[in-house]
Parts: structure tokens; C-alpha cells; sequence
């Protein structure tokens, strides 16, 4: 008989990332330059240039797959999976919006984008404060989870101690400064793409090729410019979330993370 307190396997947050928010983005990137108007702006036409349609079709099949194969195996949804899919039907369906038969782009494509680009994580602040009182709370999908706490030890230490209501304030606390730093990146997103499409000509004849130029550069710079202050804030509230643990349960670090 299976142990019902047997933990559920965790897939590792990166492979998430990557699956279902990194491959996609860069799937929308490269993919979906159009033939036709590539032939007749005298550009080279590569075998990857599929259109903006087939490219968004192509970019939704990995969060898909992985969602459809996450549930199979554990009976769950996938909250990356769920964000990568409505990231690329945004992004894919604001391309199509914001593309002329005539090669040019719709005005303020620069401010849609970016409010593109902000509306996700913006979402997930959301998601992340609202998730909190319920059975599933997403800073345990992010950050506070199995395959870096122990948690069930932590628990059985707190509810030994009687520290519930502690240990409930500093989760709430960590789940808020983990809301933030989505936030903050909502903003550095948004400011990010006005920065990059600041001298875009929508009305050029290479406008679209400028497109998907800037919305490249806008991939490869998120990372560095986005990523790496939100990657330092997470390292923030791990260091804090463990010290909390410390204080509240008399656990050494060893004790509290997982076994590498």
C-alpha cells in the first residue's frame, strides 16, 4: 500500500522555466517572421520563418504537453504550464493584432507590449497574496516547497511547539515579499519595452522586422536586466524565511533543507 504521506515528486522550478515560459518566448521570437513579406522585402527567407500563426500553434505545444503531462502524473495542474500558455496566446495573439498586411505595425506597439509584458507577473503577485489562505499556496510551488525545505520535519517541529500561529506570520510575510518582487518586475518589464521601442518606426517598411528584432532583444535583456535584481530579491527572502525558521523551531540549517 502506497504511504499516504509520501511526497509527490517536484519537478524542478528551471526545467518549469524553461519548458513553459523560455522555449516559447523564444519559439514567438525566431519563428515568426513571414515568408511572403520576407520575399518581398528582399530579406533572406530561413527554414524557421513559419509566421506569426504557425509560430504561436508551435509555441503553445510545450506548456500544453507538459501540462497535459504533469496532471497524468500527479492529478495536479501546472501553474507554469498555465502561465506559459496564456503568455503565448497574449503575445502571439498581440502580434497578430499588431501586424499590417502592408509590413507596418499598429501605433503604440511599444505600450501594448510592454503592458503585455507586465500583465503576467502582475497577475501572479495577485495570484501568489490570494493563494495564501488556500490548500495549495504558490510561494510552496516557487520557494517554500519539498526539493529545497523539509518541510514535513519543519511542520511536525512546529506543530510540536505549538508555534502555528508563528509560523503561519512568517509564510505570510515570505509570500509578500515574494508578491513584490513581482511586481517589481512588472514595472522594470513595462519600462523595459519602452526603453527598446523608444525610436521604433511603426510606419517603416522594415517595421516588422524591427519587431521581431526588439522582441528578441527584449528576451535576451529580461534576464540580465529583470532577472538578475528579482533573482537577488528571492535570495533575500530565502535567507530570511530560513532565519524565521531558526528562531521559530531551534532547527539548525542541515535539519531544515533537503539532502543534497
Amino acid at each position: 500500500m502506497p504511504d499516504p504521506k509520501a511526497k509527490t515528486p517536484q519537478e524542478h522550478p528551471l526545467a518549469n522555466i524553461l519548458i513553459n515560459v523560455l522555449i516559447p518566448v523564444l519559439v514567438l521570437s525566431y519563428l515568426s517572421k513571414d515568408p511572403e513579406l520576407q520575399r518581398k522585402l528582399g530579406k533572406a527567407v530561413r527554414p524557421w520563418h513559419i509566421g506569426p500563426m504557425w509560430a504561436m500553434i508551435v509555441a503553445l505545444i510545450p506548456p500544453l504537453a507538459y501540462g497535459i503531462w504533469h496532471f497524468v502524473k500527479t492529478r495536479k495542474g501546472n501553474v507554469f504550464s498555465a502561465l506559459g500558455f496564456i503568455s503565448v496566446l497574449l503575445t502571439g495573439g498581440l502580434t497578430l493584432y499588431l501586424w499590417n498586411a502592408d509590413g507596418t505595425v499598429k501605433p503604440n506597439a511599444g505600450l501594448l507590449f510592454g503592458i503585455k509584458e507586465a500583465s503576467i507577473p502582475l497577475v501572479l503577485a495577485f495570484a501568489i497574496l490570494a493563494s495564501h489562505k488556500s490548500e495549495s499556496p504558490l510561494i510552496r510551488v516557487f520557494l517554500y516547497n519539498d526539493t529545497i525545505f523539509d518541510v514535513p520535519k519543519i511542520e511536525d517541529r512546529v506543530a510540536q511547539l505549538g508555534a502555528e500561529s508563528g509560523y503561519q506570520r512568517l509564510l505570510l510575510q515570505a509570500t509578500r515579499f515574494f508578491a513584490c518582487s513581482f511586481v517589481l518586475s512588472a514595472a522594470m518589464n513595462l519600462g523595459l519595452a519602452q526603453w527598446f521601442f523608444r525610436d521604433f518606426n511603426a510606419t517603416a517598411g522594415d517595421a516588422l522586422s524591427t519587431y521581431n528584432t526588439i522582441i528578441g532583444k527584449l528576451t535576451g535583456w529580461s534576464f540580465a536586466v529583470i532577472g538578475l535584481p528579482v533573482m537577488g530579491i528571492l535570495f533575500v527572502i530565502l535567507i530570511r524565511l530560513m532565519k524565521g525558521l531558526r528562531e521559530l523551531t531551534g532547527m539548525k540549517d542541515e535539519e531544515l533543507m533537503m539532502p543534497r
